[in-house]
């Protein structure tokens, strides 16, 4: 009983380690541009966009086609980029272990 006892203060442990890991990773971000820099979306490591930066250079209203591209592009990026800062700062409590919907 002493073992589960351990093991159940570990876990514990582990538990606020990794509370503390997420709310941390709130307070990072992600910045990525698109179109050599026309377009730059910043993202925090809870998945939200906060902020979207487009240059004046590209906003062509002959070719909103080409600036939708561009944001679109630039925000699939930083959420890809969100997501490995996410594993990388998570993924040592996993320690390998693919726990389907934790992160």
């Amino acid at each position: 009983m002493k073992n589960m006892g351990n093991m159940m203060k570990q876990m514990q442990k582990m538990q606020k380690q990794m509370l503390k890991a997420q709310e941390e990773l709130k307070e990072k971000t992600v910045e990525v541009t698109a179109g050599g820099g026309m377009v730059t979306v910043v993202a925090s490591g809870d998945k939200r966009i906060v902020d979207i930066k487009i240059s004046e250079d590209v906003v062509d209203p002959d070719d909103v086609e080409m600036l939708q591209d561009l944001i679109l592009a630039a925000t699939n990026e930083a959420l890809k980029q969100v997501d490995e800062l996410v594993e990388k700062d998570m993924g040592k409590f996993t320690k390998g272990m693919n726990i389907p919907g934790m992160f």
